[in-house]
């Protein structure tokens, strides 16, 4: 998922990624310092208790859940959206096939039917799925949810002109899509045949390859179904026609939405997804200072940072100076790397030495403090983080010795590559990230020591991928070579962390998550680790992709990340899902009435 999902989704073992046949791995997900362990259970007041633990496990209903950002995400329509937020949130309004459950700890990261009566069931070595809906499946408006609506919704995100948001993995593994397919323009969904709705109930799914772990593109938001005759395009996201427990009641876009209960959502059809529906209303105010944030939730009058990264540094050390602050948090690990990438389509960038001095000579240190020091994580030494299976304990740079940056193996590195003395760079971040802001302050700061001069440019969090630093062409004619991102797996493996940012097949015109990465041995790994049955010889080929990755200086890897989570009294049953490695924002609730 990116952070674009921000999101970092974690899996279960028995569904480890793999083709043809199941193979066993394992799953990250958070791992508090504190006093976590354990599934379910209701935890006590006090620092890390909602990782592992509920606290204030409730089942109360009532009042107002506020939700609060600095800026906005891509988009709340299910076919169009990559933010790990965003995938947490609309849990509220939309049900896929299959979800994540909401549940404390490594039951977070179960996979359970949504929908669906069932996990898909496989035939034709893993080339085929198949999913039953559930009875009584209704629209906000009381109209059935059919097999239909489902094939419709998965058809119309495989248009990426239209949704250029959103992960590729119906478009890269679906059998014979004609290319340019849109259902704008085949509104029959004739020409789609991998996908098969027999009858209104049964939902069948046809691969190019086996892949045993369908249930994770199952679980994507673009199963949520979606009426074809109230699709309106790009504009579906004004008016969401709501299948889970809330319906938009207002959308303001960049400014506010608001959520009341949707009257014809029936617990009896949802027994599996732990989604607790607690609050009458959500709303979610956007555009906000990310310190102002902080200050909101400390004051009571917000809930929830919906982004849920953790507070801002200057935050941080005023909460963890008190101890009563402090009993209110929880520092949360993720499957999350907040990294820069290199991008190599920007001179002279194309050189892997001039790559290598920006590598060679950034402040790690530097990088880690614009997280909040070793509460916001450890500096990162390869992109593929500590807990995901495949992860290789390399440090090709020396990082460990030289935290603070070579100046003089930079100064060599560019006079190898040609600028001995140095060049100058754009260097991109989200406007509203203060984090990220503060990256490449840091970057440009110790760049210039060997002097390469960077120029920092700020662009909407909203269109970050779409219109800017994911747009290759704008990337490229506005010299962004070094753009400030960060990255959480879709689930915790090699192929759920490292596809959709290392390998070059996925980058499109706009709307990336590969963001000028172009190895060509590393897409020949992606292939390989597809190909192989075995787990570990498969974990071991995405240590190598990862290996190889830093061996051609695709990325500065920043920091492996932990959050500074802030939870405000009168939440209850609040626990951080290690589904999202945040707190879950399907089974919370409020005291406040």
């Amino acid at each position: 998922m990116k952070n674009r999902r921000i999101l970092t989704v974690a899996a279960t073992a028995a569904l480890a990624l793999g083709l043809s046949a199941c193979a066993g791995g394992g799953g990250g997900g958070s791992t508090g310092s504190g006093t976590g362990g354990g599934n379910g259970g209701s935890g006590s007041a006090g620092a890390d208790a909602a990782i592992g633990k509920i606290v204030n496990a409730s089942d109360a209903k009532g009042g107002t859940l506020r939700f609060g950002m600095a800026g906005d995400w891509d988009s709340i329509d299910p076919g169009d959206t990559y933010y790990g937020l965003s995938w947490n949130f609309l849990r509220n309004y939309a049900r896929t096939l299959v979800v994540f459950k909401a549940a404390p700890g490594e039951g977070g990261t179960q996979l359970v039917p949504d929908l669906a009566t069932s996990l898909g069931k496989p035939s034709d070595g893993n080339k085929t799925w198949t999913y039953t809906l559930r009875d009584n499946l209704k629209y906000q408006d009381g109209s059935p949810i059919t097999s239909k609506d489902v094939k419709y919704a998965v058809a119309r995100q495989l248009d990426k002109d239209t949704f250029p948001n959103g992960p590729t993995y119906f478009n890269d593994f679906l059998a014979d899509v004609p290319e340019g397919y849109s259902v704008y323009k085949d509104k029959n969904l004739d020409d789609l045949k991998s996908i098969e709705t027999p009858d209104d109930k049964t939902i069948v799914f046809k691969l190019k390859t086996g892949f045993s772990g369908f249930d994770y593109f199952a679980q994507l938001p673009a199963t949520a179904p979606v009426p074809q005759a109230k699709d309106t395009g790009s504009k579906y996201k004004e008016t969401i026609v709501s299948s889970g427990p809330y319906k938009f009641t207002s959308y303001q876009a960049g400014k506010s939405y608001e959520l009341d209960r949707n009257e014809s959502y029936d617990p009896a059809t949802d027994p599996d997804s732990g989604r607790k529906a607690l609050p009458d209303k959500l709303t979610v105010e956007l555009g906000l200072n990310a310190a102002d944030v902080d200050q909101r939730l400390q004051a009571g009058d917000l809930d929830v940072d919906i982004a849920g990264t953790g507070v801002q540094a200057e935050s941080q050390g005023k909460i963890l100076a008190d101890p009563t602050l402090k009993a209110q948090t929880d520092n949360a690990s993720a499957a999350r790397t907040w990294f820069t990438v290199i991008n190599s389509d920007v001179a002279p960038l194309d050189n892997i030495d001039c790559r290598k001095a920006v590598v060679l000579a950034y402040d790690k240190t530097g990088y880690q403090r614009a997280y909040g020091g070793k509460t916001g994580g450890d500096i990162a030494t390869s992109l593929m983080p500590p807990n995901v299976p495949g992860h290789e304990d390399i440090d090709l740079y020396d990082f460990k010795a030289k935290p603070q940056g070579d100046p003089d193996a930079a100064k060599a590195a560019l006079a190898k590559c040609g600028q001995p003395n140095g060049f100058d760079m754009n260097i991109s971040y989200r406007a509203e990230r203060p984090k990220e802001k503060a990256v490449a302050e840091s970057l440009q700061q110790s760049l210039a020591k060997v002097g390469i001069n960077l120029s920092i440019k700020s662009f909407p969090t909203a269109d970050y991928t779409k219109l800017y630093a994911g747009k290759p062409d704008y990337a490229k004619t506005n010299k962004l070579g070094l753009i400030v991102y960060g990255w959480g797996a879709d689930w915790p493996d090699g192929f759920g962390f490292l596809s959709q940012i290392v390998d070059s097949r996925v980058i499109r015109p706009s709307g990336n998550t590969n963001l000028g990465i172009k190895i060509p041995a590393v897409d020949t790994l992606v292939d390989q680790a597809l190909a192989e049955n075995d787990a570990a010889k498969r974990d071991a080929i995405w240590g190598q992709a990862d290996k190889t990755v830093m061996e051609n200086a695709a990325v500065v890897p920043g920091v492996w990340a932990k959050g500074l989570l802030y939870r405000p009294s009168n939440l209850t049953n609040v626990f951080v899902n290690d589904g999202f490695t945040m707190y879950d924002y399907a089974a919370m609730g409020t005291s406040r009435k």
